[in-house]
This record gives structure tokens, C-alpha cells and sequence, in this order.
């Protein structure tokens, strides 16, 4: 599918699955247009919706396929979506594996928005949404993991700050517990501590990815100028007696 180059576009990282395809899916429900950018091309396909491929870890992927979505696309939004666990305490972790979700969580976001700053900027009304995580708050064996998303929420805030005056909000979501394939590798069903995570959820269910999307498509409304710098935690209640007032 190709896009109108007029058409304002909302990017979504990760979007082939997971919570990146349920904020996408969310999105194409309200009509919106949705350019995917993900490591591997989605096994669904929708009218409005365009993917890329790029790997998120490595700068010079990043940079030359937002050049590209910015040259083609007019990008009014975007959703910094893709993630990696990298499970591992500090006796473990290596500095690979920083390398890998420093480039993922934090660089590329860092590029994506500039690439996209201008349109962003253009239209008025540019939203960022960050996807941030529970983890951040501290997590044992996310080491590498839980520091990269508390430098997302670093960076979140500060953005905010920083383009405010342009009319672009920028907010992080950070999920809980949530249903996805993700979690299940880094979580193996019956392990004593996926057990101690299902005892948290104060109500008593985990998240599915459309919790997570609802909380996304607050932040993404045109409407909802005046909310930025936040970060929403969509946890279930798990970081109840834990997370700042």
C-alpha cells in the first residue's frame, strides 16, 4: 500500500506485532493513516497502513529509513514503540546487550524525532508517544533493560519541555504486565517469578496490548494539547506503594 504524500501519517516502531500492531490497529480504526517501521515485515496488512524495515539497534538503518519515511510521508505523529527485554542482573548483563536496547530505546528514538521534527512541527498538533515501562522504577534481572526506560522517561520530559512551544506534546506509557509474545519469552509460564508477577496485578488480570493502545490513543489525539511530559503507567495497580506521587 502507498500513502498520499499530503496524508498525515502516524509512525509506529514495531508495529508488526505485539502492542505496536494494537496502537497501529487502533489508529486504522479511527481512519488514521499508519506508517509500520519494524525489524521484520507484519503478517497483516490494512489499507492505510505502510510498513519499512530497519534495524532499530544499528544507527545507520535508523537514520536512512527515516529519511526516507520523512521524505515520503507527512508525519504528524509518532510512537516510539519498539523495545527489547534483554534479560540479565548485573553479574550477567554484558555490554552488548547495552549497546543493543541503548541504540533501540534511546538512540533511535532520539533520531526518529529529529527526522520527523519538521513535519511535526508543521502541522500544529505533533504528538510523541513514548513507550517507556514498569521496569523503569527497578526490575531484577533488567538491568540493561529497566536503565534504558528510565532514560526514555529522562528524555520524555525534557522534550517536552523543549517543543512544547511548537504545539507538540510528548508523553510515555509505561505497561505493566501486559499479554504479549514478548513477555511470555522473558516470563516462561509456571517460573516461580512469572507467578509473583500474576499475584501483583491488583485487578487481578494481566494487560493485553489494547490496554496499552487505548492509553495511546489519549495521548495522540489532536485534541489533547495540554497533557505533556506524563508518564502513564498501565500496570493493572502493579506500581501502587511503588511509583511517586
Amino acid at each position: 500500500m502507498s500513502l498520499s504524500a499530503a496524508e498525515e501519517v502516524t509512525v509506529v516502531t514495531g508495529a508488526s506485532a505485539g502492542i505496536g500492531r494494537a496502537i497501529a490497529e487502533a489508529l486504522l480504526a479511527q481512519g488514521r493513516a499508519v506508517v509500520n517501521l519494524d525489524h521484520v515485515a507484519p503478517d497483516w496488512s490494512h489499507p492505510q497502513l505502510q510498513s519499512y524495515q530497519a534495524d532499530l539497534t544499528q544507527e545507520g538503518p535508523t537514520r536512512e529509513r527515516a529519511a526516507e519515511i520523512a521524505a515520503k510521508h507527512r508525519v504528524t505523529a509518532l510512537v516510539n514503540n519498539a523495545g527489547a527485554t534483554r534479560p540479565g542482573t548485573i553479574d550477567t548483563a554484558t555490554s552488548a546487550q547495552l549497546d543493543d536496547v541503548v541504540g533501540l530505546h534511546l538512540r533511535a528514538v532520539m533520531l526518529l524525532t529529529q527526522a520527523f521534527l519538521p513535519s511535526l512541527r508543521a502541522c500544529g498538533h505533533g504528538r510523541i508517544v513514548n513507550m517507556a515501562s514498569r521496569a523503569a522504577l527497578g526490575k531484577v534481572d533488567r538491568v540493561v533493560y529497566s536503565a534504558t526506560k528510565a532514560g526514555l522517561i529522562g528524555m520524555t520530559r525534557t522534550l517536552a519541555m523543549e517543543l512544547g512551544q511548537g504545539g507538540i506534546t510528548v508523553n510515555a506509557i509505561a505497561p505493566g504486565p501486559i499479554a504479549t509474545e514478548l513477555f511470555r519469552r522473558s516470563n516462561p509460564e509456571g517460573a516461580p517469578q512469572t507467578q509473583r508477577i500474576l499475584d501483583s496485578i491488583v485487578v487481578g488480570r494481566m494487560g493485553t496490548p489494547e490496554d496499552v493502545a487505548r492509553a495511546a490513543l489519549f495521548f495522540l489525539s489532536p485534541d489533547n494539547g495540554f497533557v505533556t511530559g506524563q508518564v502513564l503507567y498501565v500496570c493493572g495497580g502493579t506500581t501502587l506503594g511503588v511509583a511517586p506521587v
